[in-house]
């Protein structure tokens, strides 16, 4: 899993089957130019990709009695499509689906964190739901999307929550889609159905939160994140349904998942030579960035990892920026995208969050489920591929 030498973990398989692939894959099995077909999707006319925010290979192995349509599309076998994937580095929403959206590694559209380091403007900002007023989404990311891309070719297509029809993270990894919003799972597939019916050739995009949510509120080991997983097969069992026939469907996630006990939650920032000569702290609880002082120099650096490692040993990975990038964690960095990252970097081996109190609201401390690092439970995530039926006469 890691570099001893180094103590970083292995990078996900960008250009092969990582979350990058999904979209520039069904791009290529619709037939756009342009597009390699690295997870091995069949030649088809229509594509809805299924995002469910938080599934997790294990845990959908692990609760595979709730999902019984799931489970009959995992029998049937997909040829030569692979059973999962890895998600971006960090293993978090903001980087996966801006991932999902361009084609590309986080290195290269930007997305590296939940929060992280916004050099222009010497501040941490949030990427996900609260956007900073001073960040511009297209110019933080100017990659061109996958939508953007094939929408001189055929019809694409968003179903999501009416609130991200145009919100910055949209703007930002999955502009260039007509939008189709449903505040109900039943009202997305509905939407779903009737957006796809009128078109002969599409791309669609139907994204999934309600998982996800369960989790990080009431852990994904709970009745309430069961229940929900429950919801989720029936949604895919009625899009299988009520689509056009011959549909292909794929479904993924973003991140898997796993529960941190309370006792686990720790303030790092009590321990000041934790956060000695460190300016700003983001990331994920999972996925600790720390940018240091303008002139911090190598010694302190390599004190800082030694504390670190000192206080949690094996609990967790320590490395440079130098080392993730080397290392291929975020892909290709561009330029631009180097200092948004870490100096120094802290990611989870086992069940442990990490908290600076000093800038996170008290209630962060309350969330059960967790993910941003790299191990198994949180970067392997499922790839689905099925066929719809199409509507029942």
């Amino acid at each position: 899993m890691s570099d001893p030498q180094t103590d970083v973990p292995s990078a996900p398989l960008f250009g092969s089957r990582s979350i990058a692939e999904v979209m520039t894959s069904s791009a290529a099995a619709l037939g756009v130019p342009g597009f390699d077909n690295h997870l091995g999707l069949l030649p088809t006319q229509r594509v809805c990709v299924v995002l469910a925010d938080g599934l997790g290979r294990n845990l959908l192995k692990q609760k595979a009695s709730h999902t019984p349509f799931l489970r009959s599309v995992a029998a049937a076998g997909q040829g030569n499509i692979p059973v999962w994937i890895d998600s971006a580095f960090p293993s978090t929403t903001a980087a996966s689906l801006a991932s999902l959206g361009t084609g590309l590694p986080a290195g290269q559209h930007g997305m590296v964190g939940y929060d992280v380091l916004d050099p222009a403007q010497d501040k941490v900002v949030n990427l996900l739901g609260n956007w900073d007023a001073g960040v511009d989404p297209q110019h933080w990311q100017p990659c061109p999307t996958v939508f953007e891309w094939v929408a001189a070719e055929l019809d694409v297509i968003t179903v999501s929550l009416p609130q991200f029809g145009n919100s910055p993270m949209t703007q930002a990894a999955l502009r260039g889609s007509r939008f189709a919003g449903g505040t109900t799972l039943h009202a997305r597939t509905a939407a779903a159905a009737e957006a796809m019916s009128g078109s002969p050739r599409c791309l669609m995009y139907f994204y999934v939160n309600e998982l996800d949510k369960a989790g990080h509120r009431y852990g994904s080991q709970s009745e309430r994140w069961e229940h929900q997983l429950e919801e989720l097969d029936f949604t895919i069992k009625r899009l299988a349904a009520t689509l056009p026939a011959g549909t292909t469907i794929v479904v993924t996630g973003d991140h898997g998942m796993l529960d941190v006990p309370e006792s686990q939650r720790i303030d790092y920032s009590a321990d000041a030579s934790l956060v000695s000569g460190v300016r700003h702290t983001a990331g994920e609880p999972r996925m600790v960035h720390l940018y240091l002082e303008p002139d911090t120099n190598e010694t302190h650096r390599e004190a800082l990892i030694a504390a670190w490692r000192q206080r949690f040993g094996e609990r967790i990975w320590a490395f440079t920026r130098e080392q993730a990038v080397n290392a291929g964690l975020f892909g290709a960095v561009r330029p631009e995208v180097a200092p948004r990252i870490g100096d120094v970097m802290i990611a989870a081996r086992d069940t442990l969050a990490l908290y600076d109190t000093r800038r996170v609201r008290p209630a962060s401390l309350e969330v059960v489920g967790q993910h941003g690092s790299l191990t198994k439970a949180e970067r392997e995530i499922p790839l689905l591929c099925f066929t719809a039926t199409g509507k029942r006469s």
